[in-house]
């Protein structure tokens, strides 16, 4: 008689296969729930501060997002031994920056760093940066000039106050004999021999290199200043809300052409005149009306970041320049630009920078440079015109019909 088995030892099929389903139903849900939480916020944990007293769990978080809990709980075990460890690179969760509306070529920074704007202000080899400056000039004034106009520049330079910074552009290549001056010696040189004031603005005065500059002075050499102060002048272009302008010219001044800078008197400051018949199409344009000439120029801020984008880069003399200014400003161009008559200079017509020019068929040096200043109005016009003329017509507009402006 065979012996009895008990039947507890003995597993039956359907239980065995209760198990395999039970079990393998268990590491599928296992499964979708690692998928579901890939990692573990450390943020989110209410970890005592004794454990990582030091150490910002925002920042590692944000900084590695592609590592796993676990490698984070290693790294953080491994600062708090106080081991420098390496974490290692994966390229498609690296953490780049990328700002569109960054300054071109700054787009991989981050804004706080970016300095977009600079000056003329001169600093020191030691000490604090913050403590360089004990004066931060607000306004900016520029000579092109020659050596042998020292005396005259001089005397200029000494009607404009320590809100100023000094600019010389020096076109014969002469820089440390001015040091004669003691002003000079705070003044900002730049030497290219054989260059005007606007082949030296377009690159030079860039807009982001004056921004801290309320106004810009751009003058030429041979002006007479006995009865101009530049702090009364700012006062009397701020009162009269103007963004381009220039002090009136002495009657008594050479070369004066336009009735419009002639100096009145009785008078803060004119914003239009009368011309010789035909001289004016319209009363409100130039040279009645929204002009100043080239000579004595001061611009504010705004209006030179405009103009200086009109300027051409070949085109060295800026003769037409003047015609094309109210195109700077608001409308209406002729409220925003004008002559102040309080302040007036006196304009001495020397011929140094033309006496630069080169000697050729029998004529003189200036003779030649007058021609090219000529040329350069002509193709500055024509640039202009068609420049208008391509804009209104891509947008659908016939020039011919427009108002000048």
């Amino acid at each position: 008689m065979g012996v009895p088995l008990r039947s507890g030892n003995v597993r039956k099929p359907n239980e065995t296969m209760r198990l395999i389903i039970t079990t393998f139903a268990g590491v599928i849900f296992g499964f979708f729930i690692a998928v579901s939480f890939p990692t573990l916020s450390l943020t989110k944990m209410n970890l005592p501060s004794s454990l990582f007293p030091s150490i910002d769990l925002t920042y590692i978080e944000d900084k590695y997002s592609g590592l796993s809990t676990q490698a984070l709980f290693n790294a953080l075990n491994s600062l708090k031994a106080n081991k420098v460890i390496s974490v290692p690179s994966y390229k498609n969760n690296e953490t780049k920056i990328w700002i569109p509306t960054n300054p071109r070529g700054a787009e991989r920074l981050p804004p706080g760093i970016i300095t977009s704007e600079s000056d003329f202000y001169l600093r020191r080899l030691w000490g604090q940066p913050s403590e360089d400056l004990t004066i931060k000039p607000k306004y900016l004034v520029t000579f092109t000039v020659g050596y042998n106009q020292k005396n005259n520049i001089d005397a200029a330079v000494k009607k404009f106050s320590e809100n100023f910074t000094i600019v010389l552009f020096h076109y014969d290549g002469l820089t440390t004999e001015w040091d004669e001056f003691e002003w000079s010696k705070q003044a900002i040189h730049v030497s290219v021999p054989k260059q005007t004031k606007w082949w030296y603005a377009k690159r030079f005065l860039h807009p982001d290199i004056v921004a801290p500059y309320d106004y810009i002075f751009m003058w030429d050499e041979d002006l007479g200043v006995e009865h101009f102060d530049a702090e009364e002048y700012i006062k009397l272009v701020r009162r009269h809300g103007l963004e381009i302008s220039q002090p009136g010219l002495d009657a008594n001044s050479g070369g004066l052409t336009w009735a419009m800078t002639r100096k009145r008197d009785n008078t803060e400051v004119h914003k239009d005149t009368e011309e010789r018949p035909g001289w004016c199409t319209d009363p409100q344009l130039p040279p009645c009306a929204a002009f100043v000439e080239i000579m004595a120029t001061v611009f504010s801020r705004d209006a030179w970041r405009c103009v200086w984008h009109m300027i051409q880069n070949d085109l060295v003399h800026g003769w037409g320049l003047d015609f094309s200014l109210r195109k700077c400003v608001e409308q209406p161009p002729h409220e925003k630009i004008g002559v102040v008559d309080a302040q007036w200079i006196v304009h001495q017509s020397v011929p140094s920078l033309g006496n630069q020019g080169q000697a050729e068929g029998g004529r003189a040096p200036w003779e030649g440079v007058r021609e090219r200043c000529r040329k350069e109005w002509t193709m500055f016009q024509d640039r202009m015109t068609n420049a208008e003329k391509a804009y209104f017509e891509a947008i659908g507009m016939n020039p011919s019909n427009l108002k000048a402006r």
